[in-house]
């Protein structure tokens, strides 16, 4: 029988593995500068900014359309959440009809709903409307309070509608701060906090007081016009130069 071999088979040889080319390292981006690490504004930078918003618009007016003190309250409640605009084309009718709380009463909630009801939360807004109007009558004969914690104690009033009130009709140095001066006192670095009210503090303590009165006004208007949420005017700001806004363009 035949002896049967095997030939080798022969190895491959080894292919040397490819060296892996080192990834380069993707560059940096700067980093954003921080309001926090930004030079505070000087006394004189803010009486400079407050000055020229009050050349360019000595009288600033509120927004919201009102007859007397009873028919801003009403107002500010409804416009929680809701744009002056759309308060203020629900209100004229309504205001004409019922602008004391007890013609408000007299009109009741289910008919208050009608004349609101192109308003967010109306519902819950008209209910609040008639039990403040019930509480005006029944503790403050009939008039709004001229207290900060008089009108917080209002059914649907919190602090900004208190300061707005205090504000508008009857003079008070107060600042309401909304989203617009919330955005306005972070951004400019002008008074930066993380609540309403440390902005509002904030404000307070470096507006000089000749300007406080039309203060609040100012800086709403300058935030739903100007200092827009998504893409801020820079180029019309009246106060570029002085913003410590780390994104502003020129």
């Amino acid at each position: 029988m035949a002896k049967i071999t095997h030939k080798p088979v022969p190895r491959k040889a080894a292919v040397p593995k490819k060296k892996a080319r080192p990834v380069a390292a993707k560059p940096k981006a700067p980093a954003k500068k921080s309001l926090k690490a930004a030079k505070p504004w000087t006394p004189a930078e803010v009486r400079e900014v407050f000055s020229r918003f009050r050349n360019a618009n000595p009288e600033p007016k509120g927004e919201l359309e009102h007859v007397n003190p009873f028919t801003l309250l009403v107002a500010v409640v409804l416009s929680a959440q809701a744009t002056d605009a759309g308060v203020n084309k629900a209100t004229r009718a309504l205001f004409e009809i019922a602008d004391t709380p007890q013609k408000m009463l007299d009109l009741g909630e289910e008919r208050l709903r009608e004349y609101i009801k192109t308003i967010g939360l109306y519902r819950t807004k008209a209910r609040n409307v008639i039990a403040l109007s019930a509480k005006v009558l029944s503790e403050f004969g009939g008039e709004v309070p001229r207290t900060r914690a008089e009108i917080e104690s209002l059914p649907g009033a919190g602090r900004k509608t208190a300061n707005v009130v205090l504000n508008m009709a009857f003079g008070e140095h107060t600042m309401a701060v909304d989203t617009h001066v919330f955005r306005v006192g972070n951004r400019t670095g002008l008074a930066p906090g993380k609540t309403p009210l440390e902005v509002e503090l904030g404000l307070e303590k470096v507006i000089p007081a000749e300007f406080m009165l039309h203060a609040h006004h100012w800086l709403i208007l300058h935030g739903r016009y100007t200092c827009l949420a998504r893409k801020p005017r820079c180029e019309v700001c009246l106060i570029n130069d002085l913003c410590r806004w780390p994104e502003k363009t020129v």
